[in-house]
């Protein structure tokens, strides 16, 4: 299923926010030229009629959990289904594995758990968690793509929350290192405080849980956060953004110059809370799904610029943790498991807004590149990039079925849903790893990278 040398042709090929009737030219994995189809260097090429073809996605929000808890997610698993939903690269958090990746020992082990394993490239952030600042500098060199904190708890040990002091103590390492610090902003004494809701409350009520997480913990979160990147100069990326009352505090901050930016993720921008049935606690995750007002002020802070990117927070766990059975929300473990169907959630909810692939490649390709430092080799069908690249159908719709997905367990809130847009293949490096089902065999590859300024000592 692989070729040194490849000639494809789309009416419909994404290039730096242009749709151009284009023939992309890839040789040995690389892209050499992007020609007019009535160019003679074109001769030969594959026409891929309506289909479009589009850059690899880059999802920077992936949790695979191997090593150590290989049961809820692998690296076998979770790049099968990044492949077969279009994406060709993926960064993987630094928790839940075991060990977390919060020193440089610890990422030596994850890369040699995802040796061979792998159908697209990974990349991996590194973790601050309270007193491993004087790792951050090693994590670095041994070539993380930036790092990853909770302000309020992970739910697993390994990984604790920090708060602004301890990133205020980590600040000169990661100001030194120079690549961005990712955050779950929710503020903790919030969290605290509304837990009380769940005294003598229906625990299989949806509305109890989204209760228990108020956007009131997003908000002062934020403004601590947005505190800390004036202060430090460091580059804050908020992660999953819920709360659609929010971009516009990204907008300003930015707007000061100061180093602040945001995601948000596909199931905030298709799910509305009212919408949500009791017991159904695959739609369980932190921060949790919120009103349909947020979720259209949501798609409003993408479209104004503020929200830059959209990545899955592909969280899954073994479906006895879910409780589906009981549908008890504050038993069950929080994480969407969606990573294969972001594309295409994305796009059912784009194409009915007005918002055009081209919007759609942005958010999730050229962006979250850029964030995870792979801007100037993934993310465009330019010469030059990484032959990695998606053919896709917008018009195909399919209704989710989870037990035809790729992840490793099949509960998904996506079930039953019908969704626009199908992958029929996709290529990392210039190999076509997936098409219509059909896998080649892993030929994804560790990224590391050595930070980008500063000097590491």
């Amino acid at each position: 299923m692989s070729s040194p040398h490849l000639l494809l042709r789309s009416r419909h090929t994404v290039v730096d926010g242009a749709v151009l009737d284009a023939v992309v030219w890839a040789v040995e994995g690389t892209i050499v030229a992007v020609i007019p189809p009535d160019d003679p260097a074109a001769r030969g090429a594959e026409d891929l009629g309506e289909a479009w073809l589009i850059p690899g996605l880059v999802d920077s929000h992936v949790h695979v959990n191997e090593p150590g808890r290989t049961d809820w997610e692998g690296f076998a698993t979770a790049t099968r289904a990044a492949a077969s939903g279009g994406i060709t690269t993926i960064v993987d958090m630094p928790l839940n594995s075991v060990p977390a990746t919060t020193s440089a020992a610890a990422l030596t082990a994850k890369v040699a758990a995802a040796e061979g394993q792998c159908q697209v490239d990974v990349a991996f952030w590194g973790g601050v968690v309270p007193g491993n600042a004087s790792e951050l500098k090693a994590l670095a060199r041994a070539g993380v793509a930036g790092f990853k904190a909770f302000l309020s708890p992970s739910g697993v040990e390994e990984f604790q929350n920090v708060n602004l002091a301890d990133l205020a103590a980590a600040a000169p390492a990661l100001a030194a290192i120079g690549l961005p610090l990712l955050v779950h902003a929710e503020e903790p004494s919030i969290l605290a405080d509304a837990a009380s809701v769940w005294e003598g409350a229906d625990p299989r009520r949806y509305a109890t849980w989204l209760a228990s997480r108020p956007s009131s913990a997003e908000t002062l979160a934020l403004a601590g956060l947005v505190t800390y990147a004036r202060t430090h100069r460091i580059h804050v990326h908020v992660v999953h953004l819920a709360s659609g009352d929010l971009w516009p505090v990204v907008r300003d901050a930015r707007a000061r110059g100061w180093p602040l930016s945001a995601e948000t993720c596909p199931h905030y921008l298709t799910f509305a809370a009212e919408e949500l049935p009791d017991g159904a606690t695959e739609f369980k995750c932190a921060p949790p799904i919120r009103e349909a007002a947020h979720r259209e002020a949501l798609w409003q802070g993408l479209r104004a610029g503020a929200i830059e990117m959209v990545a899955s927070d592909h969280s899954p766990s073994p479906p006895a943790l879910k409780h589906r059975e009981s549908g008890d929300f504050r038993a069950a473990w929080g994480g969407v498991a969606s990573l294969e169907l972001s594309l295409p959630a994305v796009w059912t909810g784009a194409r009915t807004r007005g918002f055009e692939m081209i919007d759609v490649v942005r958010w999730m390709s050229a962006t979250p590149a850029r964030l995870a430092g792979l801007g100037e080799r993934k993310g465009r069908l330019v010469p030059g990039y990484d032959a990695d690249f998606v053919v896709f159908e917008p018009d195909n719709e399919f209704v989710v079925e989870g037990t035809r997905l790729h992840q490793r367990h099949p509960l998904t809130p996506y079930e039953g849903q019908r969704l626009s847009g199908r992958v029929r293949r996709t290529y990392v490096s210039g190999h076509l790893v997936f098409e219509d089902g059909r896998f080649d065999e892993p030929r994804g590859e560790p990224l590391l990278r050595l930070a980008s300024g500063g000097a590491l000592g």
